[in-house]
C-alpha cells in the first residue's frame, strides 16, 4: 500500500480546522460581518514586488483588498474574509503560489486598533488550538504578557549593521530584514514591527507627525512573518499618483503593467478611515503546530497536483 505524504500530517490538519472554526468564532463574537469578493478580477494592486497570476484577460486576486475596501466605501463598518489568494512564481519553505489568506476591515480604526484586534485574535486561536500554550523549536512564546512593539528604525539600529534608508538606497531591504532581522524577532514574545519607510507603504497612510514613515505593522512570532495591517490611505488622488509610481517601477524592472483599478479609485472617494489586516493562515497554521515548513500543514502542494 502506498505512503501518502497526507497520512503523515493528520493531526496537523485536525489542528488546522480547529484553527479555522477558532478564527470564525472571534469574527463573530467582535461583531464583524464575513463577506466573500470574487478571486478573479481585472485589476490587481499594481504593487512592485507582488506578481499576479494572469485568469485569461483577468487575474487571479493577490488579495482580496481592493474589493473589502469597496464595500468599506459602501458603509460596512466590520467585515473579514477567508479566502484563496494567488501571487505568481511564490514557493518556498514558508510560501505557496496559492494560500489561505485572512483579511479584516474596521471603519474608524487605525493601526495602533488594529494591532491589539491582532493580538486577540491570535490569542484566541491559540487557546482554542494549543489550549494556549504556544511552543516553538523547543522555546514557550509568552502570549499572555504585553507584546512587543517595535520601529522598523530600531529594529535596524538592534540588529543590522545598516539603517533602513541605507539598506533601501542599496536596493537591500528585503534582504536585510529576511536574512539578518526577522530570525531574531518574536522569540520570547510576540512583536510588531511597525513604522516602515513610506516607500514601502503602497496603500497605507503615512504618520502624520512624521510622513517619511506609514502607519503600517508586521507581527512576528518564532521569526515568522505571520500578517500586514495598517492605518488606509482613502486619499483617492494621493492613491493614484502611488498606484502610477508601482507601475513604472514595474515597467522599468521588465514586469506586467496591470490595467488601471478604476472601481476602487472611484469608491476611494467615499471611505471613511479604516484599518485593515492580512493575515496568512497556512502561517498561523505552522506557529499552531510547530511545522517548519508550510507544506506540513496543508493537503496539496503544487508539485502533487
Amino acid at each position: 500500500m502506498p505512503v501518502f505524504r497526507q497520512q503523515q500530517i493528520v493531526a496537523n490538519l485536525k489542528r488546522r480546522a480547529k484553527v479555522l472554526a477558532a478564527v470564525r468564532r472571534f469574527f463573530a463574537k467582535e461583531g464583524f460581518l464575513e463577506v466573500e469578493t470574487p478571486n478573479r478580477i481585472p485589476a490587481p494592486a499594481p504593487e512592485a514586488h507582488i506578481e499576479a497570476e494572469p485568469s485569461g484577460s483577468w487575474y487571479l486576486h493577490t488579495s482580496p483588498e481592493l474589493c473589502m475596501k469597496r464595500l468599506l466605501a459602501a458603509g460596512y463598518g466590520r467585515i473579514w474574509q477567508l479566502c484563496k489568494c494567488y501571487r505568481r512564481s511564490e514557493r518556498g519553505r514558508r510560501h505557496l503560489p496559492e494560500m489561505t489568506l485572512l483579511e479584516w476591515y474596521a471603519a474608524g480604526w487605525d493601526y495602533n486598533a488594529m494591532m491589539a484586534s491582532t493580538r486577540d485574535l491570535v490569542r484566541a486561536v491559540m487557546d482554542d488550538a494549543c489550549g494556549g500554550s504556544l511552543v516553538c523549536r523547543g522555546r514557550r512564546i509568552d502570549l499572555e504578557g504585553p507584546w512587543q512593539e517595535l520601529t522598523v528604525a530600531e529594529a535596524f539600529r538592534l540588529h543590522a549593521e545598516v539603517s533602513p534608508e541605507q539598506a533601501l538606497a542599496d536596493g537591500r531591504f528585503d534582504e536585510v530584514m529576511g536574512l539578518v532581522i526577522e530570525p531574531r524577532l518574536g522569540w520570547e514574545r510576540p512583536v510588531f514591527l511597525k513604522d516602515y519607510p513610506a516607500e514601502l507603504a503602497c496603500l497605507a497612510r503615512l504618520k502624520k507627525d512624521d510622513p517619511a514613515v506609514a502607519e503600517r505593522f508586521e507581527l512576528y512570532i518564532a521569526g515568522l512573518e505571520l500578517c500586514n495591517g495598517f492605518s488606509e490611505l482613502t486619499d483617492a488622488a494621493e492613491q493614484r499618483e502611488r498606484f502610477a509610481a508601482e507601475q513604472e517601477a514595474r515597467k522599468a524592472a521588465g514586469k506586467a503593467v496591470y490595467p488601471p483599478a478604476e472601481p476602487f479609485l472611484r469608491a476611494l472617494e467615499d471611505m471613511p478611515p479604516a484599518a485593515g489586516n492580512a493575515l496568512g493562515i497556512d502561517r498561523l497554521v505552522m506557529l499552531a503546530c510547530d511545522a517548519d515548513a508550510i507544506d506540513q500543514v496543508v493537503a496539496f502542494v503544487p508539485e502533487e497536483l
